[in-house]
């Protein structure tokens, strides 16, 4: 089924929700007119359509593979990432000095929302090069950026990052790949890699790593972890792709999803890299990498579940059953449940995830701490419940569907398999929630608490003209509020026991907010009606999830492995 860009959604919560003017007021972003804005939203919107949407099942169908150390990807993935690259979409948010236009992450972000909508296997290989993109312009040194950023926003060179081993995994501290100095200014990296994505590929002329490794006589643990760049071919004197690097793929993954993405299995042999940062500061320089791609895959998730949503959406209205009004499913009252529900949370974690972009740029503008803060609490709620929501509406979308929804030829279990992993990988969702009751909440509560202060202050306001959807709306906050009270009072292991139902919890009020926001810009309109659906029939699901985020930790260590035993 055509998948249709949802160009006009983005304009609307620019313009009504997520607060935009904000970042089109400051100097640092003038250029980010309504004209401009439009323009790179219709122009990306049909790169998706025309280009990217074709090859959603050519990359599940076709899998990338490995033959003779050479990877080759899906048929058609060759055209479309030429196209991301030609049309210089993998480089909104980039610095113009090495040739990125310079606009908002947020514009960045309702790209890369339709994209993965498009297609998701494809979606990851820009993904993964903007993230380096931006850990090298705030981390490398002025050669290594002269020479790396305008191919990597060109397109002509990929990035990927290389964190986890075989036994180091959420705990990278326990990484064993060694960084031996050349007496050159360069370093012989050697170690395995393992769930690297776009590891390799048979497309683009160098593919750059990204690579934690430890320097000798580093300290143990996160501490004594250093960055390195390390490509695939050493540029030569002249910049291009030299001589091939002692690096190789030793396998592809055979994964549930992303058929079409290939996750590799790296090893490297003394190949050549570049430090990148400080001596034992790599994971300050490839949190920046992670945090971007926190965000953008938060947004793979919202993406998928637009995708998922569009493909049941089509289905229902052509699948004829009964003898009611349009003779179709649609008519269902569970029918019609589940499409409302796949509809009202996507755009809540979309409105979550742009608000969370919102705040990035305002804080690249402004540098005020107050940003920096806002968009750090909304990262790991943005990326839990914006793949938690691409899982969900993927898995009801299998069910609208009925029994062709489990028949592989309908395409809909495609996204309920591509979207499963965007929960588990750049930090578990868990960690996720571990990371917002950690620490998110090291200030006291004061981010969250300013946050939930203007939730109420626009919940107050709206009582005026929808008190029926205002009320329930500025109660939720204060559960809310009094749940973060009790959070910030509680020692690590109370807090991580509920961190899950509390972020969870979270999403749904922030939710709940931004739907408020948009039924009041939109009166007796579509996003009123979707916005008294959301608040009146999921929005209550805060209550128990709150409930359950208080509990604190006893019960489950009550419980002894002998009591969970099968």
């Amino acid at each position: 089924m055509p998948y249709r860009a949802p160009v006009s959604e983005f304009r609307f919560l620019f313009d009504h929700v997520v607060g935009f003017d904000q970042v089109v007021a400051t100097e640092r972003f003038a250029e980010a007119t309504p004209e401009t804005v439009n323009a790179v939203l219709g122009e990306a919107g049909k790169l998706c359509e025309e280009v990217l949407s074709p090859l959603q099942r050519a990359g599940d169908l076709h899998p990338a593979r490995l033959e003779n150390g050479i990877v080759r990807t899906s048929p058609g993935f060759r055209d479309g990432l030429r196209a991301i690259a030609e049309g210089g979409w993998i480089a909104i948010a980039a610095d113009p000095e090495y040739g990125g236009m310079g606009l908002p992450m947020t514009m960045t972000t309702a790209v890369n929302d339709m994209m993965s909508a498009a297609c998701l296997s494809l979606q990851l290989a820009p993904l993964m090069t903007q993230g380096q993109i931006e850990a090298l312009e705030n981390h490398a040194s002025d050669e290594l950026k002269e020479l790396y950023l305008p191919k990597l926003i060109s397109g002509e060179w990929m990035g990927t990052m290389n964190l986890t081993e075989p036994q180091a995994g959420s705990d990278v501290g326990a990484l064993t790949t060694k960084a031996e100095p050349n007496g050159d200014g360069t370093y012989a990296i050697t170690g395995q890699k393992i769930y690297i994505s776009w590891g390799d590929n048979d497309i683009s002329e160098n593919v750059c790593h990204l690579v934690l490794a430890r320097l000798p006589g580093a300290v143990p643990g996160t501490k004594g972890i250093s960055l390195f760049l390390v490509p695939k071919r050493i540029p030569d004197e002249s910049g291009a792709p030299g001589l091939a690097n002692s690096l190789k793929v030793v396998s592809l993954e055979h994964k549930m999803g992303l058929h079409g993405s290939p996750t590799a299995v790296m090893q490297y042999d003394g190949a050549t890299g570049w430090l990148v940062g400080e001596e034992n500061d790599g994971m300050r320089a490839m949190f920046t990498m992670m945090n971007n791609a926190r965000l953008g895959v938060g947004v793979q998730g919202i993406g998928a579940a637009e995708g998922a949503y569009q493909h049941a959406l089509a289905y229902a209205e052509g699948r004829k059953q009964g003898r009611t009004e349009n003779n179709t499913i649609t008519d269902h009252a569970d029918v019609r449940r589940m499409l409302a529900t796949m509809k009202a949370d996507t755009f809540a974690a979309r409105a979550i995830a742009l608000a969370n972009a919102v705040a990035i740029d305002m804080e690249t503008a402004t540098g005020h701490a107050d940003w920096a803060a806002r968009a750090a609490l909304l990262t790991p709620i943005t990326k839990a419940f914006g793949t938690d929501t691409g899982i969900d509406v993927a898995e009801l979308g299998v069910q609208v569907h009925g029994g062709m929804g489990f028949i592989e030829e309908t395409g809909a279990a495609q996204y309920s398999r591509d979207v499963r992993v965007t929960a588990i990988y750049e930090g578990t969702n868990g960690i996720q929630s571990m990371d917002l009751v950690g620490r998110k909440l090291m200030d006291g509560g004061e981010a969250a608490y300013r946050l939930l202060d203007e939730m109420e202050a626009d919940a107050e306001a709206a009582r005026a003209d929808l008190p029926e959807l205002a009320e329930p709306v500025w109660q939720a906050c204060e559960t809310l509020r009094e749940t973060t009270e009790w959070m910030v009072a509680q020692g690590a292991q109370d807090r991580f026991a509920g961190s899950v139902p509390y972020l969870r919890g979270f999403a749904r009020v922030l939710g709940a907010h931004f739907h408020l926001k948009a039924a009041r810009a939109d009166r007796g309109g579509k996003h009123e009606r979707l916005a008294a659906f959301y608040i009146h029939r999921l929005l209550p699901e805060h209550i128990g999830l709150l409930t359950h985020a208080r509990q604190g930790a006893g019960d489950l260590y009550a419980l002894s492995l002998d009591d969970l035993a099968a």
